[in-house]
């Protein structure tokens, strides 16, 4: 045989090899010696991935079909990158809980707009640290003194109601951004509330926008509203400390300026912006859905009502002080269920991103180093596997008890969590002393019709 002819061969069958292993390549991967598959699903294009199929529908609607094509957990690739996404409550509190082997993940944009040091972005000690002192903010113990202030701002927005065209989703923004400043500044926030208030709307206008920082750009118009909040807490900070107040925990800037926190000012500025941030929309959204459902489920309303009503009785027949306090928000389990329920069927997130800090192998499959890994939050919460008859609004499904506890772990993505709990607490206090007090205010003022209430919810949905 002519040695150009054996080369030939030679070559081919390299090119072959080269080739049949870049084709098995994004199937298998090698962990500690062994071979294991990739999640099943598709890729779609090279680099564009899978991304305009999503947007092109409802994101939703994508999810769900690939769940019923691969399975609670397949691989797919958007925004940029390759992902794993997960559908399985139990599955998606080990991603959620496993803090060292799947880090949050958020793009360089977020990060310069709230600040690189804010909790988000830190895993470790650090991010340890943070928790230990928010949660010694916002655990029972630290608020209940709050309860009236809280039920005080209540009252406030709600009778600035008074014949007036709203617009439910803004007013409890405003609600839930006052709120906020009381539990991170105290009784500073009347001093700042307006500077301060002035600034996250032009961040948050920015927040979603395209990353150009130019002139006239939504997001450099953020980018200088950031840069002014970061001057305002400096102010705060530097006034605090030259007033030699004492930096107790009776509020989030207090328990990050005590001397056991250990924190610069740069650290405590972003932490301080990423918890108003954070505070203010999930909150005010969930109210909103609330309002939507107890107007479209009388029954629900009626027994709200019943519950909040029976709590005044009970106030005037002992000679109690009337007003809103901590023992009466333990005595609410029907609204309670209420704001479950709200949680669970509007899903206000519908997935977060977490990033694979190693090769993890899980349920036979391998999610490699730097993938993404998204729970699907509204698929879990919208599964007939986790949830009978899903789409129907029904608090009562919360007093049905599993193996001597209430199904919690299926309600995401709040659970097994700092989060969870600070948010759960204050949601209580919020929505207990309010939801049924904003619909009869809602329902009073013959302007206030029910399009214009459900008009931001049913854009959302």
């Amino acid at each position: 045989m002519e040695l150009s002819t054996i080369m030939l061969c030679l070559f081919a069958s390299f090119l072959s090899i080269l080739l049949f292993k870049s084709l098995i390549k994004p199937f298998f991967f090698s962990s500690k010696g062994r071979q294991l598959p990739l999640p099943p699903g598709t890729m779609g294009l090279p680099y564009i991935g899978e991304t305009f199929q999503m947007y092109s529908q409802d994101p939703n609607v994508f999810f769900a079909t690939k769940i019923k094509r691969y399975g609670s957990m397949f691989k797919s690739h958007i925004l940029g990158y390759p992902c794993v996404m997960i559908s399985d409550p139990e599955a998606a509190k080990f991603v959620l809980n496993k803090a060292q082997l799947f880090k949050p993940t958020f793009p360089a944009s977020k990060e310069r707009m709230l600040g690189k040091q804010a909790i988000f972005f830190h895993q470790g000690a650090y991010h340890a640290n943070l928790r230990k002192l928010v949660l010694r903010t916002f655990m029972p113990e630290a608020i209940k003194d709050k309860v009236s202030n809280i039920e005080s701002i209540a009252l406030s927005c709600l009778k600035s109601w008074e014949g007036k065209m709203i617009t439910t989703f803004l007013e409890m923004k405003t609600f839930t951004f006052n709120v906020a400043l009381l539990s991170i500044f105290g009784k500073d926030e009347n001093l700042y509330g307006e500077a301060l208030k002035r600034c996250y709307c032009t961040l948050e206008r920015g927040y979603n926008s395209m990353p150009i920082n130019l002139p006239g750009t939504l997001f450099h118009k953020a980018m200088k509203a950031r840069k002014e909040l970061a001057q305002i807490l400096a102010q705060i900070i530097s006034t605090r400390r030259n007033m030699k107040q004492d930096h107790n925990n009776n509020d989030l800037l207090g328990s990050f300026m005590s001397e056991k926190a250990g924190l610069t000012d740069e650290q405590i500025a972003d932490n301080i912006i990423g918890a108003i941030f954070a505070a203010r929309d999930t909150t005010a959204t969930v109210l909103t859905w609330i309002v939507k459902y107890l107007g479209e489920n009388p029954s629900v309303l009626e027994a709200v009502t019943e519950e909040q009503e029976s709590l005044l009785r009970g106030k005037e027949e002992s000679g109690e002080k009337m007003g809103l306090n901590w023992s009466d928000t333990k005595n609410m389990p029907v609204t309670s269920r209420v704001i479950q329920e709200t949680l669970r069927i509007a899903s206000i997130l519908s997935f977060t991103f977490r990033e694979a800090v190693e090769d993890v192998e899980f349920q036979g499959y391998l999610i490699p180093k730097r993938w993404k890994v998204l729970p699907l939050f509204r698929n879990i919460h919208h599964s007939p596997d986790n949830f009978k008859e899903p789409e129907k609004f029904d608090p009562s499904r919360f007093e049905v008890v599993f193996d001597g506890c209430k199904k919690w772990d299926s309600i995401w993505p709040f659970c097994h969590s700092t989060e969870w709990i600070a948010h759960n607490t204050i949601s209580q206090i919020k929505s207990g002393g309010t939801l049924i007090k904003a619909w009869k205010q809602l329902a009073k003022y013959g302007k206030i019709t029910l399009p214009k209430i459900f008009e931001f919810v049913n854009q959302r949905k």
